[in-house]
Order: structure tokens, then sequence, then C-alpha cells
């Protein structure tokens, strides 16, 4: 085995009505170097202290999960995204760990292969097909196939507002509705198809208006996440494009034509001074092994 480093991507998720379906491969990383075969797994991170450093960390499990019997290896790993916070910290995790089932028991596996897995273990695509494929994907998981597109994201800047608390996952899906009404699903459907079709056509300006009128999640998720509504405003008011939660949020991503970067980084720094406030780029590459 020649390759001994893996890269994934962070991603954000959604974009508004894109539920579950859409993500967007950024500029932050997890990096983990591939030491030499030991009698247990080691894990030595830099993640928090909640991520274990053995076999029962999320990587490593993925990886058994496909290959059981893979070998234990010492393994260092370096992440730049903030767990917890909507940028698809455990979908990198998990993106890793197949990667690193694929590179020590010489799998082979294809793109495809790797989305349908680690879709699987997810539970839906819209995080990690970016993670592995890059860019902008919009994906399907349905009970026995695997669909995914990936697409150019229109240029422009990308501005995350992290702010310094957590929100987990379980959390803000718990917050949802059971049900909704037929018209209202149509409605909502017909959001975003919008949206995609935006998109497609590079038309920022349209696909922002339809990323803040999704019904799907995060007027419900504004109950957790109280800083979005009036950052929202705040941007508008700035000349961005759009808001949107990344995932499950907290975090917030802000969408802009570039000349507006400065300004709007500025005024949400000063919106809440506690937050992070990172300017971010598309991620094209996906997932690389080296």
């Amino acid at each position: 085995m020649k390759i001994s480093t893996i890269k994934v991507p962070a991603t954000t998720a959604n974009l508004g009505p894109g539920f579950d379906s859409c993500g967007l491969a950024l500029s932050l990383y997890m990096t983990v170097h591939i030491g030499n075969e030991t009698s247990e797994w080691i894990v030595d991170h830099n993640c928090g202290e909640d991520i274990p450093h053995d076999a029962s960390n999320l990587m490593v499990e993925t990886a058994l999960s496909i290959v059981p019997d893979l070998h234990p290896r010492q393994l260092w790993m370096e992440c730049d995204i903030p767990t917890a916070r909507g940028l698809g910290s455990s979908s990198a995790a998990i993106v890793a760990g197949v990667e690193l089932a694929n590179v020590c028991a010489d799998l082979a596996l294809s793109n495809e292969q790797k989305v349908a897995i680690a879709s699987k273990i997810e539970g839906h695509p819209d995080n990690v097909a970016p993670a592995i494929l890059g860019n902008f994907v919009i994906g399907a998981k349905l009970d026995n196939a695997d669909y995914s597109v990936r697409h150019q994201f229109p240029d422009c800047a990308i501005l995350a507002f992290i702010p310094n608390f957590q929100l987990l996952t379980s959390k803000a899906r718990a917050i949802l509705p059971k049900t909704m009404s037929y018209p209202d699903a149509v409605k909502a459907s017909s959001i975003a198809n919008v949206l995609i079709a935006a998109l497609l056509r590079n038309d920022l300006a349209l696909a922002g208006k339809m990323m803040e009128l999704d019904m799907w999640h995060e007027s419900y998720r504004a109950q957790l996440i109280p800083h979005l509504l009036p950052l929202r405003a705040l941007a508008k008011e700035k000349g961005a494009y759009a808001t949107c939660l990344s995932g499950a949020g907290p975090t917030v991503l802000v969408f802009a034509p570039r000349k507006r970067i400065t300004e709007l980084q500025l005024s949400l720094h000063n919106f809440d001074k506690t937050a992070s406030v990172w300017a971010l780029e598309v991620e094209d590459s996906g997932v690389m092994a080296f």
C-alpha cells in the first residue's frame, strides 16, 4: 500500500429547500495520515476530547463495517472542520473510513460505490456525496438505488458564520414535523426545483430567493438557532444573494458577490464577536488519497 494520506473536505447540506439532497464541498479538511500496522487501532488527533482514539472512532468503525478483518494501524487525524456545527464533520469521518478501507484493503472502489456505501451509513447522500465527488452534488437515496449528479456551483463569495455553540443533528432533526400537507409538499418541492434550475443556470439571484423560501426545515430549526433571521436581514442589507443554514446548523452560510465579501465579513463579525466568520471556497476535488 503506497497511499499514506487521506484528505476529505467539509460539506454543507440542504442549501435551503434542497433538504437531505443538495450538498456542496467546502475548503476545510479532515486529513488522515496512515501509519504502520499495530496490535490495535490507535487514532491520534486534534479533533476534540469527545472523539475516540481507538476502534470506536467513527472513521475506524466505518472502515471495519466494510472490511471486518482490516488489520489495525496507527492513524494521525487532523481536522479543520468544527464538530456539531453543520459542516459535515461526521460525514467527513465516514468518507475517510470508506477511503481507509479502500486503500488498506486494495478494494479499488469506484466513486459510485463509495457514495452508495457512505450514503447507507449516513442515511442520505447530501453530505457524503460532495465529500467524495467534490463541488455541488444533488443526490437521492431510494430503497434500492442511489442517484447523484455533480455540477459546478456558480462562482461567488461564501462566508460561514460559526457561532460559539454546538447543535447536535439529532436535536435539530427531532424538532421537524412528522408530516406535511400535500399542497404544502407540492409547494416546497416546486421551490426546491426552481433552486436547482437557477443554480444550473448560474443565476444566484434567483437561487438565493429560493434558498430563503425553504419550507422543509429552516422555519422549525430557527427556534433552536435564533441568530438565523436577524443575520439574514443583515446580509441582505449588505448585498448578499442569500443566507441559509449549513446542514442542521447552527452555522449559517452567506452567498454573495465577491466584491461584497470584505464589508459582509466585517458586518457578520460585529453582529456577534464570539462567533467565527470564515471565508470559504467551493472544493472541487472531493476526497483524495495520496
